[in-house]
């Protein structure tokens, strides 16, 4: 380690392996390390389920009921990638993909009224939905085939929208699209989800490595501190969380990991998805929910059978 990088980057995080990875392509130096034991930090996904019970510090180990520990695998913070996302453009221009496991989530479905419904994102799924009457059904499908087929560097697909002065309220309002339709295309539709890495280039990874010290001189970081040693760099990047004294917290998210004892209703037993919930659906000011929900291919000892985890 008591040598000088181009770059040393701290922590392993989406953001922080997708950096570390464009780095090391473009022929950097490049020092990861990540104090905690396994990869992805405080995003991981963690196996078995002992481990989850350590993590947040529960009293009791997993009941007998739960099944074997090593059959589970819970991901502290769900990460979503679209087909045609900016991230994914990046996951192939590093070539993690050469060594990263991808699930397919099955569905996407959003609540409304007290009930979960399939978001539509075919002009079929969205002639069938029950989430929109008859005559908005044939509006929403004008919408989505709009939107498939519009590109911002061919001006005979904007249909008179101007992408660099109209808003999207106003697209909406050019299909005659209802609130309940904006609502849930906002929520469910206009998504970018994303996930992750630079040793195949060369980069060196070292995890559960204590962070000590961010060396600093004449007001400039020149390396990081660990176990004595002293890693010289002439960049860093970093998790929030290396830097407390140098971040200021804007806001608040609350994440809940939920064991569920039976398939989550009207989502065609989907073996993963994800479940949206509008602010203005559960009577609230800010901010929405997501739901990530894989369900495990074992049986548990319950009525129901099959257990889902939520988060």
């Amino acid at each position: 380690m008591d040598e000088e990088y181009d770059v040393i980057v701290l922590g392993t995080g989406l953001t922080e392996c997708i950096l570390s990875g464009i780095m090391s392509v473009n022929g950097k130096k490049v020092l990861h390390m990540d104090r905690n034991p396994y990869y992805g930090g405080e995003s991981s996904s963690i196996t078995p389920l002992e481990e989850v019970y350590k993590r947040f510090s529960l009293p009791d180990s997993p009941p007998e009921s739960m099944g074997r520990g090593r059959d589970w695998n819970v991901d502290l913070i769900p990460k979503f990638l679209m087909a045609n996302g900016q991230l994914v453009k990046m996951l192939l221009y590093t070539e993690v993909t050469r060594y990263l496991d991808f699930k397919v989530v099955e569905g996407s479905f959003v609540y409304k009224g007290g009930k979960i419904y399939k978001v539509p994102s075919t002009e079929t799924e969205a002639l069938a939905s029950n989430l929109m009457g008859m005559f908005e059904k044939r509006r929403f499908r004008k919408f989505l085939v709009f939107v498939a087929n519009f590109d911002e560097n061919d001006p005979k697909t904007f249909e008179g929208v101007d992408p660099k002065t109209t808003t999207m309220r106003d697209v909406y309002k050019k299909f005659d699209l209802g609130q309940d339709v904006i609502d849930f295309t906002g929520h469910a539709l206009a998504l970018y989800r994303t996930d992750e890495l630079s040793a195949i280039y060369g980069g060196t990874y070292m995890l559960n490595k204590p962070v000590e010290e961010i060396v600093m001189e004449g007001g400039h970081v020149i390396g990081v501190k660990s176990e004595g040693e002293v890693a010289r760099c002439k960049q860093l990047i970093c998790d929030p969380s290396y830097i407390p004294d140098r971040v200021r917290k804007a806001g608040q998210v609350i994440r809940v990991i939920c064991v569920l004892s039976h398939p989550i209703k009207n989502t065609n037993d989907a073996n993963s998805c994800q479940i949206i919930i509008p602010q203005n659906q559960v009577n609230r000011n800010s901010g929405k929910n997501h739901w990530h929900c894989q369900k495990l291919s074992r049986k548990i000892n319950n009525k129901d059978g099959l257990s889902v985890k939520c988060s």
